[in-house]
């Protein structure tokens, strides 16, 4: 015998209490920026509904959670901007994600120099995790050296230090980020 199946009932509208509910399970769960937070809550109000008569105040709840620190633009933007480093990213893939994060310049001007410092290391990284340049395991043509190069580009890195990166021969990676350095200055 096949289940019933019974229509979904409709969730009731939310109220200012159950805003701030979901809010704060939100940022309970999730590192998060006062404008994903914003977001997350508009999509909540278009699924249930508005109960009261005025517009939320959704810019002043985000606030008063800042002020209260469960929401830090500048922490999430150091995260992020760490997490991208670890995984090779460069410096303008960096911008873009905080950038979509909503973080503002003042929040986000200590991720973007620490990423811009590590610039280098993030590139071997990059190159290490994808097997190019120093770490390919052999000469590749000069096709995938240019797929090489808008990998390395798409990822976020700097044009001159993508280029001498993939320049070195397969398995050249001794004092690698030295010589690396003394290109570029």
């Amino acid at each position: 015998m096949a289940p019933r199946l019974t229509p979904r009932s409709t969730p009731r509208p939310l109220d200012q209490g159950q805003l701030r509910q979901l809010a704060l399970a939100y940022v309970g769960r999730f590192a998060t920026t006062r404008a994903k937070l914003i977001i997350y809550l508009r999509r909540k109000l278009r699924e249930r509904g508005w109960e009261g008569t005025e517009e939320p105040a959704l810019a002043a709840l985000a606030e008063q959670l800042a002020q209260l620190n469960y929401v830090d633009d500048a922490a999430y933007a150091v995260a992020k901007a760490r997490s991208l480093g670890q995984r090779g990213y460069g410096a303008r893939r960096v911008d873009m994600a905080l950038r979509q994060a909503g973080v503002g310049d003042d929040d986000g001007q200590a991720a973007r120099a620490a990423s811009a410092e590590a610039a280098v290391t993030c590139a071997v990284r990059f190159a290490q995790r994808k097997r190019i340049g120093p770490f390919g395991t052999g000469e590749r043509d000069i096709k995938q050296r240019q797929r090489d190069l808008s990998a390395m580009i798409r990822a976020g890195h700097d044009f001159a230090l993508s280029k001498r990166l993939l320049e070195l021969s397969p398995g050249d990676t001794e004092c690698l980020e030295k010589r690396i350095n003394s290109w570029l200055n």
